[in-house]
């Protein structure tokens, strides 16, 4: 089992904070673009869907799933930043 310093762990937390606020912002971007309210977007509950684009939050597959076919686009596309 390979333990990692304080360095590389704060390395580590930090390339994922950026996926995460990415990622929001990906959502935010396809949304808009297809005029649509957070409320309409993927039938999820408006709250998740704002803390996803505020990247306060993780998400399920099920929910990435459901963003994409919203938005009428491939599940791959979400994660095209």
């Amino acid at each position: 089992m390979k333990f990692l310093s304080n360095h590389q762990f704060y390395i580590l937390k930090s390339e994922e904070e950026n996926f995460v606020k990415n990622f929001g912002k990906k959502i935010r971007e396809i949304r808009i673009k297809n005029m649509l309210s957070q409320e309409m977007h993927a039938n999820i509950p408006i709250n998740q869907v704002g803390r996803l684009e505020r990247a306060e939050i993780n998400t399920t597959i099920n929910s990435v799933f459901k963003l994409a076919n919203a938005s009428h686009i491939s599940v791959k596309d979400l994660f095209d930043f």
